[in-house]
């Protein structure tokens, strides 16, 4: 079931990648809340990124996978408290919105790892509910990462508000894109714009996303939150 499930959003994503005539983007499967076996069985299906939420409870599902390459990416809020922990075990960090942030980071990332892939998490609608730098405050934290070693500035990510027609989605989506741009005209690294759900995908990757996050399309819905 979970091999059909991404053959098929695979297949979704280029067809949509074609209709927008955009490069075919990453795929992120969010795994927050599956279990170790659940992700194992997507991983034989051949996907090779997961995005968790939670930095404890991811720890148990990359001790358990510790033997399978994959690639683990941190999409939730990152408390100061946790940057040590999260620093030693993921290789994306896609929810970097403070300089206190950056500078955890880049102190705990171990040596012995590649410098941790970062993007700056955008709030681009200014909600109060959600976390996120406002836009001008994206070159500050971009500066501040390109000039740690242990860290790699790779872009941007953003969660919109997910408003039911989807056309009121589109201006936050090309807001980010415009930031995007500008960003990887500056810095050789950029090359990720993490956008889009299960739900607005398509939306997401003719404005410009080159990586999707995509959890209950391909798990099923969450037993919890």
């Amino acid at each position: 079931m979970l091999a059909q499930r991404l053959s098929a959003i695979l297949q979704s994503l280029e067809n949509a990648a074609i209709a927008s005539d955009r490069p075919l983007p990453r795929l992120l499967a969010v795994s927050k809340t599956q279990t170790a076996t659940a992700v194992a069985a997507l991983a034989a299906a051949g996907q090779r990124a997961f995005g968790e939420n939670y930095v404890q409870e991811a720890q148990a599902k990359i001790g358990a996978l510790a033997q399978a390459g994959l690639e683990w990416h941190l999409i939730g809020h990152l408390q100061s408290n946790k940057a040590e922990m999260a620093a030693e075990l993921f290789d994306w960090v896609q929810t970097v919105d403070r300089l206190k942030l950056v500078a955890a980071l880049a102190r705990f990332r171990p040596p012995h790892r590649p410098p941790l892939n970062v993007l700056v998490q955008v709030n681009i609608d200014d909600e109060a509910s959600k976390h996120g730098c406002t836009p001008e405050q994206v070159a500050e934290l971009a500066e501040a990462i390109e000039r740690e070693p242990r860290l790699t500035l790779r872009g941007l990510m953003a969660i919109p508000t997910p408003h039911a027609d989807l056309e009121v989605r589109r201006p936050a989506y090309r807001s980010m894109a415009a930031l995007f741009n500008a960003l990887a005209a500056q810095y050789g690294s950029v090359d990720t714009l993490s956008m889009g759900m299960s739900d607005d995908f398509p939306l997401a990757i003719a404005e410009g996303a080159t990586m999707v996050r995509i959890g209950t399309a391909l798990f099923g819905p969450r037993s919890r939150d």
